[in-house]
């Protein structure tokens, strides 16, 4: 029974009661006795009833945001037992986030072996209490800017509210929810091997541990009068398709009349609904220009800024925040380096090295600084599956090679580069190295210090962000050793009109009032992929992307263009008989939304003599189901001819 004085709208109460009547109805065929539930219709029950229960908002005094990990809650996948040390006691308490019972034990999942979603023992449900602290969702408790401090009367952030505690007992549900007992096995350290993988399956699945890890909060490496963000333990969330694809708020418009089907990724992917309500909330609570001021929602706005650039530095595996320069997207990341580091150190008869499958951002404006200082841009090639000739690239090298700028995932063709390999073969040189990671970022793991290159760019709305915010990360000598682009506010240490000294990195790269509120997002979009891992997102879209191959393959007289071995979650391909954007308004009919044109990769589509093609892209939040509706309404159009 949930305690009286929780209050419930009477809709709240019959959708509870209406998921307690389903999942009594149920109990005998989901869970009779010396069988295994059900998986999937329990799964589906478990999270319509969280979904019912009242969120932390509707508890009376009580301001908080709602919850970043969703409307469903994460279930326990079979090998998780093996990879945390507390498997078998209680998930770690989150400050606003329902605590549950006991994951199922290392003996239940090699009972278990194969299953891909484990329901789980729930003894009680809690939201913690205590004070809320900063880190995991991009909202901070009393801020360290704050005049509002301790030494007031310590209020800060609305989060610095306790909250009051409250269970609801669900011992009624124990039978639908509760492992099968089984007995332990003593020096049990393995999940038994599943069973053979068949065709299609989604084979990241079976690496649960990877899932399920507790993911630890970097301590913030901001100025030391910041203070640090505690060092939270958060558990990652199940992937699970269904409840991912329902945090996408959009993914329930109708084009044409029907569903949405979004497969634009790569040129901008869609909003999680937490990183929409973080944007609402700091416009509604902490809007302020930040680092000038000393009022309260000075303070707050700095706080989000800031934490959102040591997120960043997390995602990429910086070593500081102060590596972090924020900036409006990739482009202007390419040209603050090709403008503050290549004015200053690319000379007459320098040599500038790039690929033949870079974005036209990672062409142009090195082609300025060439034009204008006077040196050589040298291209290295492809094969025909768009493929880096390595001993190729190697020959452009040499002692006159200042800077290499390269890809790390073709835009137009979805190729994998071999950074790594290139980053090291340029080194070797003496060469500055960056690397466009607009593509790659939301397709897998990044780490820039085993990458080892010099600077990193990519832009927000590629990673589920808003659009007008990117970042460039640099290492420490690198940016020490650029110039300013820009000048202004913000950027500056003291201004005469005989001289101006700058700040040190990243401050002397932002001048100007930034994009405090999208950057602010960024950091959200960052806590959303780090729940799920972007190790599984990696995994989930290249099985996709075996598929959607496949299947494209089937339809008469579809030509993919970029076929390397190596590619993320990008299909570039011509229709024989058909313009691209014929393809393209055919598919928009459906409610498919594709990219047909050249992909701002001219070059990289002449290689393979065409000028333009037609683009589907993956995401996290795509299916199978997606790339069914894609290919039917390929053949459908062959069919129907012009």
């Amino acid at each position: 029974m949930l305690r009286s004085d929780i209050t419930m709208s009477t809709s709240e109460r019959r959708a509870m009661g209406d998921t307690y009547d389903m999942l009594r109805s149920s109990e005998t065929t989901l869970a009779s006795p010396g069988t295994l539930p059900d998986i999937a219709a329990v799964t589906e029950l478990a999270n319509d009833f969280f979904r019912a229960m009242p969120g932390p908002s509707s508890l009376p005094g009580v301001v908080q945001p709602e919850s970043q990990l969703g409307s469903a809650m994460p279930i326990a996948a079979p090998a998780f037992a093996t990879q945390l040390p507390q498997f078998g006691a209680a998930l770690p308490a989150m400050p606003g986030v329902p605590s549950i019972g006991r994951f199922p034990s290392a003996a239940d999942a090699q009972r278990l072996g194969g299953t891909s979603v484990v329901p789980f023992e729930i003894a009680s449900l809690s939201i913690a209490g205590g004070p809320i602290s900063g880190g995991s969702g991009g909202f901070p408790a009393i801020s360290p800017y704050s005049s509002y401090n301790a030494a007031t009367d310590g209020v800060g952030s609305p989060f610095s509210m306790p909250l009051p505690a409250f269970d609801a007992s669900l011992s009624s549900f124990e039978p639908l929810f509760r492992t099968p007992s089984l007995p332990a096995e003593a020096g049990t350290s393995e999940v038994a091997a599943s069973a053979p993988r068949s065709a299609g399956s989604f084979y990241f699945l079976d690496d649960a541990g990877m899932q399920t890890k507790p993911v630890a909060l970097p301590v913030s490496t901001q100025d030391s009068r910041t203070g640090s963000p505690p060092d939270l333990q958060i558990p990652r969330r199940q992937f699970d398709r269904g409840s991912v694809r329902r945090d996408f708020p959009i993914l329930r418009e109708r084009v044409n009349g029907k569903p949405l089907i979004w497969l634009d990724n790569a040129a901008t992917t869609q909003k999680p609904q937490s990183v929409i309500d973080r944007i609402s909330y700091f416009y509604e609570h902490e809007n302020s220009n930040i680092h000038r001021a000393a009022h309260e929602l000075a303070a707050r706005a700095t706080d989000a800024y800031e934490d959102a650039r040591t997120k960043v530095a997390h995602f990429l595996n910086a070593s500081s925040s102060k590596e972090i320069v924020f900036v409006r997207g990739a482009t202007e990341a390419i040209n603050l380096v090709a403008q503050g580091w290549g004015r200053r150190h690319i000379d007459k008869g320098d040599e500038i090295v790039i690929t033949w499958i870079e974005h036209h951002a990672n062409i142009v404006p090195w082609q300025m600084l060439a034009a204008e200082k006077g040196a050589i841009l040298r291209v290295a090639p492809v094969d025909d599956d768009g493929q880096i000739l390595l001993d190729e690239y190697e020959k452009l090298l040499g002692p006159r090679t200042r800077m290499v700028s390269l890809t790390q995932v073709s835009n137009a063709l979805g190729t994998i580069t071999p950074a790594h390999q290139m980053v090291q073969m340029a080194r070797r040189y003496g060469a500055r190295v960056l690397v466009d990671g607009a593509q790659a970022v939301s397709h897998m793991p990044i780490d820039v210090q085993s990458l080892d290159c010099d600077f990193y760019v990519f832009s927000g709305h590629k990673v589920f962000a808003p659009t007008g915010i990117g970042v460039l990360y640099g290492k420490p000598d690198a940016l020490a050793d650029m110039q300013p682009w820009q000048g202004g506010g913000n950027m500056i240490v003291d201004v005469t009109f005989e001289k101006t000294t700058y700040q040190p990195p990243p401050s002397r790269f932002e001048a100007g009032t930034g994009n405090i509120a999208d950057a602010v997002g960024l950091g959200a979009a960052i806590d959303y992929l780090d729940q799920i891992g972007m190790g599984n997102i990696a995994r989930y879209e290249h099985e996709l992307l075996v598929y959607a191959t496949e299947g494209l393959r089937t339809v008469p007289g579809l030509r993919i263009i970029g076929t390397a071995k190596e590619k993320a979650g990008v299909l570039s391909f011509v229709l024989d008989g058909f313009r691209t954007e014929e393809v393209g308004a055919a598919l928009n009919k459906d409610g498919i939304a594709v990219r047909s044109g050249h992909h701002c990769a001219q070059p990289t589509l002449r290689r393979f003599g065409v000028e333009t093609t037609v683009r589907p892209s993956l995401a996290l939040y795509n299916n199978v189901d997606d790339i069914d509706a894609l290919i039917a309404g390929l053949i459908k159009l062959k069919r129907q001819g012009r």
